[in-house]
């Protein structure tokens, strides 16, 4: 599926890659541009026929993509998109843990037990059980990247955001930590911190043209983020270019947070 030429530090040819919560927006995008870059990819999700979807659209350009439903919180069910990646092509390069919820906007003093274990499962231990995947078998070869999509509100307080905020600052700590334990075995571990994107997950954020006016005036660079901006940034990180980069958070943010409004 590449597109004319593709130069050395991002060129994916022969990789396979996995991403989670592939179906929609972020995911849907680095799906798209991984296989843009030349890699395979393994489109995830909860619903196949969403999957399909955006199997065809990567096919109807030249590439190659495999549709796996899978349920992150079914540790049974990743190991099977595991399997069945390299049952069809024979290992796996690259793991993008992208699938997360955004619970209610409760207060955290307000959050039932039940959604606060449901988000932390989602969020954070799927992504350490599909990163310990993924790396069982990157090991083998000696190389690998793995790519955890967390998010600004682990970076900062809010109000509302309390459940998702924890659920992410855990999440990039656990990368972190894993960066540190696959580090011997050339797997590079790596985050992307997105600040708002145009995605169904926040649309409680943007669909309103006087909250949307609101939250532009905040960044920088006037306006939020679209998902191809997030995928920008997985490529380079499952990239030859960023082959001594790990255990690194990349925010990609319009400048919110740099700017501090």
């Amino acid at each position: 599926m590449r597109t004319g030429h593709v130069h050395p530090l991002f060129d994916l040819d022969g990789r396979v890659a996995i991403v989670t919560g592939a179906s929609q927006g972020i995911g849907r995008a680095i799906a798209r541009n991984l296989a843009l870059a030349g890699a395979r990819v393994v489109v995830s999700s909860r619903t196949l026929a969403d999957c399909e979807e955006v199997c065809g659209e990567i096919g109807a350009a030249g590439g190659e993509a495999l549709a796996i439903a899978c349920d992150v919180t079914d540790k049974a069910a990743l190991g099977a998109l595991v399997a069945g990646t390299i049952a069809r092509w024979g290992r796996v390069d690259i793991a993008v843990c992208n699938a997360a919820i955004t619970p209610a906007g409760l207060p955290l003093s307000q959050l039932p037990d039940e959604i606060y274990h449901r988000t932390m499962d989602t969020n954070v231990l799927s992504v350490i059980w599909l990163a310990t995947m993924a790396h069982a078998d990157m090991k083998k070869r000696q190389d690998g990247a793995i790519i955890v999509l967390s998010s600004i509100s682990g970076m900062r307080a809010g109000p509302i955001s309390g459940a998702y905020g924890v659920s992410k600052a855990a999440v990039s700590q656990a990368a972190r930590n894993l960066a540190a334990e696959f580090a011997a075995d050339n797997v590079r571990v790596n985050i992307i911190a997105p600040g708002l994107v145009r995605t169904r997950l926040s649309s409680r954020q943007w669909q309103d043209p006087e909250k949307l006016a609101a939250v532009r005036a905040r960044y920088p660079l006037g306006r939020i983020g679209e998902p191809g901006d997030i995928a920008g940034a997985a490529v380079f990180l499952a990239a030859p270019a960023a082959t001594f980069i790990t255990g690194q958070t990349i925010v990609v943010d319009g400048g919110v947070t740099a700017c501090g409004r």
